[in-house]
């Protein structure tokens, strides 16, 4: 018997939508685009990843009013990996 408990992986949905990302406390905006998507993160290509801070917001429709705070999980070449913070 197992003593911790794993979390299943939430389904993740193949996507190539434009999305853009707020730096700099608002101040920098870069696009992006969204290359899957779940309900608790998303895998997001931008052209320097590395210069992606650790807490960021994405505007994944054209309101840039409507962000989404997310945690950065992974980087990976071009690709990052973010997690959805609560409001």
């Amino acid at each position: 018997m197992s003593v911790f408990k794993r979390e299943t992986r939430k389904t993740r949905h193949k996507t190539t939508n434009g999305a853009w990302m707020t730096l700099d406390g608002g101040f920098a905006k870069r696009d992006c685009t969204v290359v899957d998507l779940s309900t608790t993160g998303a895998c997001i290509e931008v052209k320097d990843a590395g210069a992606v801070p650790g807490v960021i917001n994405v505007a994944f429709t054209k309101d840039v009013r409507k962000l989404t705070r997310c945690r950065l999980i992974w980087r990976k070449g071009s690709m990052i990996g973010v997690e959805f913070l609560a409001a």
